[in-house]
């Protein structure tokens, strides 16, 4: 049932006394994690926390940027399922802040953190992955570079280095034809 087509109910809501309002307000909001997060972060909180979260979220990268590095046997199931996790974890910072410049940042960040190339046999059962691994990595830059490109350009010229690295990582890469079929560019 949508409250759009149901414009009595509407009415009758609107027409509600304000207290009643706000007890049903209260219980809608609670019921959504996402929103109560957003209302805290939007009532509660200033520029600073979200420069904290920011930061929490790199750190994060940071750990699993360091566990790649010294994890020889490395499989691009599990660089996959760090990914995706991150960037998940990035999906629910934007959804709680609305700050696109962080949310651009941050998925830069990541994506020059993460490895895409493993070393695995062909004949793997786990060579499926790298695959995988490979379009949700463009893919990935893809949405990025759409957001980058309506960011203000001050912002632009603050990120256009790592965005840059971002690029050239997958153009050198086994990710060229991907990236082309795509038709990402090679450079800001």
């Amino acid at each position: 049932m949508l409250l759009k087509e149901h414009k009595v109910l509407k009415t009758a809501i609107v027409e509600l006394p304000e207290k009643e309002k706000d007890k049903l307000l209260l219980r809608l909001i609670a019921k959504d994690k996402v929103l109560t997060e957003h209302l805290h972060f939007k009532l509660l909180e200033d520029e600073s926390d979200l420069e904290q979260r920011s930061e929490q979220l790199k750190a994060e990268i940071d750990e699993a940027g360091t566990i790649f590095a010294q994890d020889l046997k490395l499989s691009s199931k599990d660089v996959l399922v760090t990914f995706r996790k991150l960037n998940g974890r990035i999906n629910h910072h934007f959804k709680v802040t609305k700050d696109v410049s962080s949310e651009v940042e941050l998925r830069i960040y990541l994506l020059n953190c993460i490895p895409v190339l493993c070393k695995e046999s062909v004949f793997s059962s786990i060579y499926k992955f790298q695959e995988k691994l490979i379009t949700y990595f463009v893919r990935t830059t893809l949405s990025t570079v759409n957001k980058y490109t309506k960011l203000h350009e001050d912002l632009q010229f603050d990120l256009k280095d790592g965005l840059n690295n971002v690029l050239n990582k997958i153009y050198t890469g086994k990710m060229t034809a991907a990236a082309q079929e795509l038709k990402l560019p090679k450079e800001f």
